[in-house]
């Protein structure tokens, strides 16, 4: 501490210029690669997604195709509009798009445990779930040893506006200086350290380039350790799969219920009353 302050008062506090080249520059230097290394670490790790049957594939996206145009009914013309929403109706009331026949009712669901299928996907998910988390934390503790091991203790800016005492424990993260009251706009590194980790998401981005989910979860060492991800969070094993026949059945509802306005209806009075003004 005594290289790079002269202690007094606290309105009297110099910081040495050698915190700019001994702590300032090492320490967003080991921030920035910290980061691009588990943005690589990310990417090597990373698997292809597996190819879907075509009966799971068609399942989804009679699901989403139903979404759609409940999202852009006005985009039809009624009778487009009506033929295919009598269309959609049918066949998610019929199970038409259902990769298995639906199980009677009051049936209990199957276990995934008894298909081979389904324990493989719940496997692969619990091990992509531990790389992510592995890339999250990793490298994470690491660089929390460099930075406790060579820049704790020394502080390294100065907020160059006041803030109030409450912000103390935000920026003076181990810094105890008895003799000496600082003000709660001095930064130390350690709080440096989160505030670049958090901030420098913009930076990973440029140099990257490619803010996909994936990656983001590679910039944010928080997100990796959760295991979050832009996608669907991976299933454990026993806990049962999405039920497409209560979806579709809910879906089929919403259909019924869409509120249609098509857009083009009196087009061209609305047009003429643009030109007439």
């Amino acid at each position: 501490m005594s290289r790079f302050v002269r202690a007094g008062l606290s309105d009297d506090l110099t910081l040495s210029p050698d915190v700019r080249i001994h702590v300032l520059v090492p320490l967003c230097a080991v921030v920035l690669f910290s980061g691009l290394i588990r943005h690589y670490l990310a990417r090597y790790l990373q698997k292809p997604p597996k190819e879907q049957p075509l009966l799971v594939v068609r399942e989804q996206r009679a699901l989403t195709r139903a979404q759609v145009l409940r999202a852009n009914s006005s985009h039809l013309a009624p009778a487009a509009f009506n033929a295919l929403r009598s269309h959609l109706q049918v066949a998610l009331e019929d199970g038409s798009y259902l990769k298995k026949p639906a199980p009677p009712e009051g049936s209990s669901p199957a276990n995934p445990l008894d298909n081979p299928q389904d324990m493989e996907q719940m496997m692969d998910g619990m091990t992509d779930m531990m790389k992510k988390q592995a890339v999250g934390f990793v490298p994470q503790m690491a660089t929390m040893y460099l930075v406790n091991k060579f820049f704790a203790g020394t502080l390294l800016a100065r907020i160059p506006f006041p803030l109030p005492l409450r912000f103390k424990e935000l920026l003076q993260r181990g810094i105890w200086l008895p003799e000496v009251t600082l003000d709660a706009s001095w930064c130390s590194a350690t709080s440096w350290y989160f505030l670049c980790m958090f901030g420098l998401g913009p930076v990973y981005q440029l140099l990257v380039g490619d803010s996909s989910a994936t990656q983001m979860v590679a910039m944010n060492p928080m997100m990796g350790m959760a295991g979050g991800s832009g996608g669907a969070a991976p299933v454990m094993p026993g806990a049962p799969g999405q039920d497409f026949v209560k979806l579709f059945r809910g879906e089929r509802e919403n259909l019924d219920i869409v509120e249609y306005a098509w857009a083009s209806d009196g087009v061209e009075d609305r047009l003429l009353g643009m030109f007439a003004s």
